[in-house]
């Protein structure tokens, strides 16, 4: 699995949300741009996604900007690397909804993959968003 900058920006953005709401407030995105250095108009990207994936919630107008939609605790690294990135299987036959190719039952590497994309999978749904913000 190799994370991509939007992934990685994701977890930035849902880490510094966690950080930095308080009192259930909504957090502009140009302050939450302005802390990480990452620009705007990529941020606005990355958020729609993550908005859509339900991570965060959207408010526009006065007082307007993004929360996250539920508590810091309850959010794992996985789940929002999922969101960001589509899918983080190491391999392609291994992506969820993919076609298995032609040669996966005779594939004398598949075992390999599935076990390392069981690890990655585990590994990463063991994190939760608190561990990161904590550290």
């Amino acid at each position: 699995m190799l994370a991509s900058t939007k992934g990685r920006y994701a977890l930035r953005v849902m880490a510094d949300m966690a950080e930095n709401c308080k009192d259930d407030e909504f957090i502009p995105l140009k302050d939450v741009a302005q802390r990480q250095e990452i620009s705007e108009k990529y941020l606005e990207a990355i958020v729609k996604l993550l908005v859509s994936k339900d991570l965060l919630t959207g408010h526009r107008g006065k007082g307007g900007g993004y929360k996250l939609s539920k508590a810091p605790e309850e959010y794992t690294v996985g789940e929002i690397l999922r969101a960001a990135e589509g899918d983080i299987a190491p391999v392609a036959c291994l992506v969820e909804g993919a076609e298995k190719c032609h040669r996966y039952d005779s594939c004398k590497t598949i075992g390999m993959w599935t076990k390392l994309d069981n690890i990655i999978s585990d590994y990463l749904d063991g994190i939760k968003l608190t561990d990161i913000y904590e550290e």
